[in-house]
């Protein structure tokens, strides 16, 4: 289980629209910007020419780990699973020792936010519940300390995860 990528559709449609983005859309326009800046003459001195250079380097490097991610990937669909423990894409709640209340959704490593709840199975949380029952308490050791929590419930339903939207600069920006 250590070497698999799982991931639910959601992440996993994630994936597939970010490398889109990036090779359908931004690719072709740094692309275009630094034809255009080398049609003007120096590159040494050149900053449209020496960002886009550097921008397609970013773009090929992040587009090779999507690749591999992508590649790698094996899609656990929550709505699929009939498990009677705790594995990959259950929605659980639990109870700390101080009576705290809290809802998490065991996912992958590409779509983790615990901000949302979302903690991978791979993070001390999510290790800690795969394999347990409702009623069991599990005892997570973290850097900030060792906390106790009691599985009150869980089940498989629908992991809502964000669609890609690109945050970095927009073309007027570049330029």
């Amino acid at each position: 289980m250590a070497d698999k990528n799982y991931i639910t559709p959601g992440g996993f449609k994630r994936l597939q629209d970010e490398y889109d983005f990036y090779k359908k859309e931004e690719r072709p326009r740094i692309t275009k910007l630094v034809a255009w800046a080398a049609s003007l003459g120096d590159r040494s001195e050149n900053a449209d020419y020496l960002y886009g250079k550097k921008r397609l380097r970013e773009i090929d490097r992040r587009l090779r780990f999507l690749t591999k991610r992508i590649a790698e990937a094996e899609v656990v669909d929550p709505l699929a699973q009939r498990a009677p423990k705790i594995q990959f894409s259950a929605t659980v709640t639990l109870e700390s020792e101080d009576g705290v209340t809290k809802v998490v959704s065991i996912v992958g490593v590409d779509e983790t936010d615990v901000s949302k709840g979302r903690v991978s199975w791979r993070s001390p949380l999510g290790r800690s519940l795969l394999g347990k029952e409702v009623g069991d308490t599990v005892e997570v050791r973290a850097p900030g300390g060792t906390t106790e929590f009691e599985i009150l419930d869980f089940k498989y339903q629908e992991i809502e995860i964000e669609e890609f939207h690109y945050d970095g600069p927009s073309e007027s920006e570049s330029r």
